[in-house]
């Protein structure tokens, strides 16, 4: 069943004279972790806001839960805030330096639950005590299980990874790659995960969808588009793509403490 449907969706920014996508069209299946992959200005964060309902199209559809989402006023977006979360790229500037953990985590939630919040810094690996303390004193690996625990707050459905390992360490992205991977499967998420990394992508994702110029050029199970790729963009990024497993492997021991 998908749970997300995009079609023929057009974005154009008419002020700056930018097509930034043209006839995207895919399916989200329930459960699937589905990436998203391009370099910078391939159309990756426009379509991440048009799923997200943060902006809207010049056309097309973009359906969730069989519901169209792309014509509808703020007001009436309630059920897709709490259902689609998002993970964005730089932890600490989606975390408000004033708030304490306690209250970052619980603010999706309107109201502050403490077993919640410790239920979800277990979840993402962190001790209880920091709750207490503010974003700041974590390091950069730790600040994103931070931004983990806040979007899962809400039992969202579906989870929008926007390039959130990229500022990392690369013994810290191994790390938090598993954490959203054992996240998927322990609170039965669908994940989409955006990055320009191909290789990253393929230790997350089942299925993926390349971008380019905003378009898609080639989407396929990952299995398929990384052993055959038929574009000539995709080969160019996979030959340009760093083996993560063997930096992981060199750099093994590492955390993000």
């Amino acid at each position: 069943m998908s749970i997300i449907k995009v079609r023929d969706l057009e974005r154009r920014y008419a002020r700056r004279d930018v097509h930034a996508l043209r006839g995207v069209s895919f399916d989200v299946e329930a459960g699937q972790r589905f990436g998203i992959v391009g370099e910078s200005g391939s159309g990756k964060s426009t379509l991440v806001r048009l799923l997200a309902a943060l902006d809207k199209p010049t056309a097309g559809t973009v359906s969730f839960q069989g519901k169209r989402i792309d014509d509808l006023p703020e007001r009436k977006l309630g059920f897709l805030r709490s259902e689609l979360q998002i993970v964005f790229q730089d932890p600490m500037g989606s975390l408000d330096p004033r708030m304490r953990v306690r209250d970052i985590v619980s603010e999706p939630l309107g109201h502050r639950e403490p077993d919640r919040v410790a239920e979800l810094l277990a979840a993402v690996g962190l001790p209880a005590d920091a709750a207490q303390r503010y974003p700041h004193q974590f390091s950069g690996g730790q600040r994103q299980r931070i931004s983990i625990a806040r979007a899962l707050a809400p039992s969202p459905s579906v989870l929008i990874a926007d390039e959130p390992v990229s500022a990392l360490d690369v013994s810290v992205r191994g790390q938090i790659l598993d954490l959203l991977a054992s996240l998927v499967d322990q609170f039965a998420l669908t994940l989409i995960f955006v990055s320009h990394d191909l290789g990253v992508v393929r230790h997350v994702c089942d299925r993926v969808a390349v971008m380019r110029r905003g378009e898609i050029v080639e989407l396929g199970d990952v299995s398929q588009v990384y052993d055959a790729p038929q574009h000539e963009y995709t080969r160019e990024l996979l030959a340009a793509a760093p083996n993560l497993r063997a930096e992981l492997a060199r750099l093994s021991g590492g955390d993000d403490d």
